[in-house]
Formats: C-alpha cells, structure tokens, sequence
C-alpha cells in the first residue's frame, strides 16, 4: 500500500500549503481511497484557517482539514470484503496520519479510513462518473436536514439567516417538510438568488424588521454566525419561538432580555444525526433538488491551493469550492 500522500496542510493561522505527509498502515477494518474530490467548508474550516476554532487536540497545527471528500477504494484490510475495491465512497475525514493532526483529514490525495465510516455512492456512480461528486453534498444536505428536523417545521413560519449552502439547503428542506412560510435573509443577493425560499430579504437594502413589517415567526433558524443577526432576529420571533442554531461558533454572545421576555428555546444542531446521511443520498438520487447549483466554483487541487482556500472563504459569490485531484 502507498505510505506516503500529498495533502492540504495548514501550517500556522492563515498560511496553507500542499505538503507530502505520512499515512498510517491499513488495519484489517480500513480501506485506501483516492480522492477525486474535496470541497471547502467556508465555516469550520475558515475558523480553523483563521486559528478560531475552539481549541482541541487535532486543531494544533500543522494540519490537514476537510471533511467533505468523494474517491475511490484501491486497497482495503483483510477484514473488508472484495467487492468494496473501485467503487466511490463519501468519507468525512480521516485520523489515519502520522507526524500531522487532522481537522478533520479530508483534503488528502491519499486517505486510510475505516471502511464502516465510509458512505457508498453507488446509486450515483451509476448515472455517471461526474455524479459522484455530488457525493460531496452529502455533509451539507445531512446538516441542513438535522436543523429541518429539530426544527420541526411543518405548519410554521420559518426564518432562515444566511443564504450559504446549508441555509439554502435548510430552505429546500423546509419547504419540503412542510413548513407554511420560509423567509430567507443574506447580506449577499447572488446567494438570495439561489435561493427557494418564499420571502427573500437583502439586509443591506432593507432591515429585517422593516421586511416583516411585524409579523412574527414561529422558527429562527441560524446558517451565518452571525449573533448581531440573531439577536434582531429574536424580535421577529413568537412567544415561546424557537431559535436553532445551525452553525460553529466561537461564543455566544447574545443580549438576553429579549429572549427572556419571549421564553424563547434554544437549541444546537450538532452536524447530522445517525441515519441523515443515508436519507440525503436517496433525496439527492431523486434529482427533486439541485444540488449541483452549490458547487459554484472548481479548480486543480494541484494548481494554487491558497488561492483557492482564500477564495472559498472570502469571495461572496463562491457558495462551495470543489478540489479537483485528479487534473493539472
């Protein structure tokens, strides 16, 4: 098996760099993908990019991010069944390096996994190779639909701040499952405009409340981070509304006396349940929501990785950037 991959390193806060790094043996339970595709989260990643994230033990750098990878199997451990090897998989990471922290692993042109924390893609794979990369929205959509479902939307009026990819998700979700009303808010129109939602709100050109021109929500659903947002949300919100919060802070940081006058609940969506991301494969393999409208930007892993990082993280009209690893 190979020893030795090229990955995606983050060498100190701000600073990316493509660098040879070392692979872990296989275990009798783990395969060896190789990546035909990665994608950038303009969240945790930029957090982690930034040297935000909360500190934990794999965030130390030197190290590798991503969570958001499709490949194919090349190799496996005795443990694995035959049948695994050249079929593409989803993998949110891997811990299977050595010298390097991973945060999570995913952005490697090699990577050892255990074959059970790996998602099958055949259902894709078998429209076409290119659809395999809708792979990579398999996180986004098993986030957005965990928010949907704590949310419980049907029947209510829903505000969802931010237009990214899983508050545009978290739209389509919502409306799928019933929600009477989905009103969407972005600093950004280029994302307002890919978006499902019934109401769409530019906050620049026009406040939130003067939008609503009072009527109240039933749901606040958080996808920007923003706590200057969610705090003027809570006025927008009913008695005894709840407020899901669907990103990766750094704090929260919110005037309390609002959401104490409304006995307002509170919840967080810790990424995706067990199950979600089997149910967003099926969603995405019915073709009832376009899911390729995410991926807005694609370049060469090989050819300017910190242009492309920088990119995904700062340029408002880039909604998810996709590494390509196997073109120049």
């Amino acid at each position: 098996m190979k020893s030795e991959s090229k990955a995606v390193v983050f060498t100190a806060p701000e600073t990316v760099e493509m660098r040879p790094v070392q692979l872990r043996e296989l275990e009798a339970g783990d395969v060896l993908i190789e990546t035909f595709w990665s994608s950038v989260s303009a969240g945790t990643e930029k957090m982690l990019f930034e040297g935000k994230l909360s500190p934990m033990p794999m965030t130390d750098y030197p190290v590798i991010p991503g969570y958001e990878t499709v490949g194919k199997i090349i190799d496996k451990g005795k443990g694995v069944a035959d049948d695994c090897l050249g079929k593409f998989v989803y993998v949110s990471g891997s811990f299977g390096y050595v010298g390097v922290n991973a945060a999570f692993g995913g952005a490697s042109q090699y990577i050892v996994s255990p074959y059970h924390k790996t998602t099958r893609l055949d259902v894709l794979q078998k429209e076409s190779l290119h659809d395999a990369a809708v792979g990579l929205a398999l996180p986004l959509g098993a986030t957005a639909l965990h928010i949907i479902d704590l949310a419980l939307v049907a029947g209510k009026k829903v505000l969802i701040l931010g237009q990214g990819v899983v508050g545009l998700l978290a739209a389509e979700f919502a409306k799928r499952f019933g929600a009477e009303k989905v009103i969407a808010t972005d600093l950004s129109a280029f994302r307002l405009s890919k978006s499902v939602a019934d109401v769409k709100i530019h906050t620049p050109q026009l406040p939130l409340s003067d939008a609503l021109g009072g009527a109240l929500v039933d749901v606040v659903i958080d996808c920007s981070g923003s706590m200057p947002a969610i705090e003027e949300s809570l006025k927008q919100l009913r008695m005894s509304g709840t407020v899901v919060l669907g990103g990766f802070y750094e704090r929260i940081d919110l005037a309390y006396y609002v959401a104490f006058m409304k006995e307002v609940r509170f919840l967080a969506a810790k990424q995706w349940a067990l199950g979600d991301l089997e149910r967003t494969l099926d969603i995405i393999a019915t073709h009832n929501i376009d899911f390729k409208k995410l991926f807005t930007h694609q370049v060469s892993a090989w050819n300017g990785v910190a242009h492309a990082y920088r990119t995904a993280f700062y340029d408002q009209t880039c909604l998810k950037m996709v590494l390509n690893w196997q073109t120049d």
